[in-house]
Formats: C-alpha cells, sequence, structure tokens
C-alpha cells in the first residue's frame, strides 16, 4: 500500500472512502509489526492537511469506541505517529480535538494518556524542550497554550504540564483550586505516577532547582502542596518527603535579602522552609504572574505572555463540567439500581401468584392467548 501511494497517490486517495476503515480496524492486529506498516499507510495518506486531521478525527473516534485499543496500543499508535508526522502537530491537532469533547470520561483518560506519553517517550524530547521555554519562547507559548486547554480535562495532566513548562506559580494556583470531589482514586494514582516521574532524568532540571529554595519558592510550595494531598502511608508520600528533606535549608543566590540566615533556620515543626514559604508575595486579583521558571526573561516590558489568570479560570470551569458529569452518572447509577432492585421484588411476587388457585369459570385472558 505504501508503495502504490508513492507511485500513484491520486488514484490510491480517490478510493480512500473504501479502504481507510480497514485500514483503522488494522490497527487492532494482535501483531505489532502489522500496526506499524499500517501506521507507515497512514502517514503515507496524512501528509496533506485535510487527510491529515481525518486521520486525526478517526484516531480518537477509535479509541473512543474501543477502550481496549487505547489502553493496549494506545503508547504504540501515538508515539509512532509522532516520529512519522511531527510530535508537535499530532499534539497540537489532538489537543484541538479533545478540548471540545463531549464524552469527558474519555477525554480525561486520553489526556491523561497523552501526558505520560509526552513524559515518558524519548521520541518527544524536542516537543519537552520547547515547552520548558514556555515562559521565554514565543514557540514554547503558543505550544503551552494550544495543550492546555485539553489538558484542563486532567487536574494532574495540567500540574504535569505547569511543571515541565516552569510554570511552578500557576502548578501551586491549580493545586489550592482543587476540591474535595476531585481527590478520587484515580486522582491518587495519577499522582502516584507524576511524583515517580520527578525521579527520572526527564525532572533533573527540577531537582537542581530545589538546591536554590529562594528563588524557586514556588516550586517548594508545589512539591509541599503535592505532598499534601497524598496519603502519608503510601509509597509516593514517602519518595517526595524524600526528595524534600534533601532540599537545603538556606538560598545559595540570596534572593530573599529581607530573610536572615537565622529566619531560615529549622523551625519547631521540622519545616525548615516556612519562613521562605511565608515570604512568598501574594499577587493582586486579575494580575499575570510572573513565575520561578521566568525570573532570567526580560520582563521590563510586561509579562511572558500567558494569562495565567484566564487559564486558572479555564481550569476551573472544566473540572466544574467534570464534577457535574459524575454527580449526573452516579445519579443515574443510584436510579438503575432502584429499578434493578423493584424489578427483582416484582419478579419474586409473581410465583406466589401463580400458584394461587385460577378460577375455571372466568374466560382466558387476551394476554393467555398471545402465550
Amino acid at each position: 500500500m505504501a508503495v502504490l501511494l508513492e507511485k500513484h497517490r491520486k488514484e490510491v486517495i480517490s478510493f480512500l472512502d473504501d479502504i481507510f476503515p480497514a485500514l483503522l480496524d488494522a490497527l487492532s492486529d494482535p501483531s505489532e509489526d502489522v500496526v506499524l506498516l499500517v501506521l507507515e499507510v497512514h502517514a503515507c495518506i496524512a501528509r496533506d492537511a485535510p487527510h491529515f486531521r481525518h486521520l486525526v478525527v478517526f484516531l480518537v473516534h477509535h479509541f473512543r469506541m474501543d477502550h481496549s485499543l487505547l489502553e493496549k496500543r494506545g503508547t504504540l499508535i501515538l508515539r509512532r505517529l509522532c516520529i512519522l508526522l511531527d510530535a508537535e502537530r499530532v499534539y497540537r491537532e489532538l489537543s484541538t480535538i479533545l478540548e471540545g469533547e463531549a464524552d469527558l470520561d474519555f477525554a480525561s483518560v486520553m489526556v491523561q494518556a497523552l501526558n505520560l506519553i509526552l513524559l515518558n517517550s524519548s521520541e518527544l524530547a524536542e516537543l519537552r524542550a520547547l515547552i520548558k521555554q514556555s515562559l521565554s519562547n514565543p514557540s514554547g507559548r503558543d505550544l503551552f497554550n494550544a495543550l492546555y486547554s485539553s489538558w484542563c480535562h486532567s487536574p494532574m495532566a495540567t500540574i504535569s504540564l505547569c511543571l515541565l513548562a516552569q510554570a511552578y506559580q500557576h502548578a501551586s494556583a491549580v493545586i489550592q483550586s482543587l476540591v474535595e470531589e476531585d481527590i478520587n482514586v484515580k486522582f491518587l494514582v495519577q499522582l502516584d505516577k507524576l511524583v515517580r516521574l520527578l525521579e527520572t532524568p526527564i525532572f533533573t532540571y527540577l531537582r537542581l532547582q530545589l538546591l536554590d529554595p529562594g528563588r524557586y519558592t514556588w516550586l517548594l510550595k508545589t512539591l509541599y502542596g503535592l505532598l499534601m494531598l497524598l496519603p502519608q502511608q503510601s509509597a509516593a508520600f514517602k519518595i517526595l518527603r524524600t526528595r524534600l528533606k534533601t532540599v537545603p535549608a538556606y538560598t545559595f543566590s540570596g534572593e530573599l535579602p529581607n530573610i536572615s540566615a537565622n529566619a531560615i533556620r529549622r523551625t519547631a515543626s521540622g519545616n525548615p522552609y516556612a519562613q521562605i514559604l511565608s515570604h512568598i508575595p501574594s499577587l493582586p486579583s486579575g494580575s499575570q504572574n510572573v513565575e520561578d521558571g521566568d525570573r532570567n526573561t526580560d520582563i521590563s516590558n510586561g509579562t511572558n505572555g500567558i494569562n495565567f489568570t484566564m487559564r486558572l479560570q479555564q481550569f476551573e470551569h472544566m473540572q466544574r463540567q467534570h464534577r457535574l458529569h459524575c454527580k449526573s452518572q452516579s445519579q443515574m447509577t443510584r436510579q438503575t439500581r432502584r429499578s434493578n432492585s423493584s424489578g427483582t421484588a416484582q419478579r419474586s411476587d409473581e410465583p406466589r401468584r401463580s400458584s394461587l388457585p385460577a378460577d375455571s369459570s372466568r374466560p382466558p385472558s387476551r394476554s393467555s392467548w398471545r402465550s
């Protein structure tokens, strides 16, 4: 098929409506070699912009209809497409589609999968490097904004994106905005994965920034915020607490001149950073943040171009939609259980009624004729 596309592209494309469903179904083939070959064919077709969007839309639809495909082959399919079709292009298109996804549960699962691929895959190293420059590079900023709209479907994906972009103050604000309904088992599983990823080489820059707690105070507050959300007996809590214990109780850069060395000493509670965290200034409502990772940029002409206040509102709005969706799903589940229990009770009464002696003088009902 790939050879035919190279030599007779127009003729093959003219039959695309007939062959495309079969190509999508082939992604579920038990053989990974077959899947990889099919992806090459998809990549050849998707060289043209209209066919590219056609591919991504149908791929998302396929994942929605077959969750097992996303679970078993999603990582392989998406990583390979990022190599064949440019990772940034693929992620931007997926984000655009998922931003308006009506199935909120699927959107959340899909975003979590994309986030883990972004943080784990060596093929996406350049994409991660671009996101790290979100506060200083216009291209990185545009990519951050493009992903953020759909990443809002998952609180942990949003926090991960902010940590990758070094937007630590916004990450702390996102954590503070979470409410009781958001802290569920799925959230804690995702948080566990993030804490373990923080110990990988991908986040080496973040761990090195902890050597300067006076400068990266919002990073410190963000990590402590994550720590407070974790159950104390969990492995992730112990991993993160151990990492925070290695943070020096002083600053090398001297960015907090008003805090003396004695003020940063260990307090009775055992937290050496209480004085540092207490000096974090609170921004007035509606202002745009200067993030920790933005300290080296020229801010004399304004902000870094990202309206974090608006982004936080966008995140909170999306999370409200997810909470309403969960409540409606819970209500439907309770109603289904009630109807099932009442139906069971009615069926249990039927044998008693049938055991009563029948009146032979009464003619049979129409229902008995039908039976």
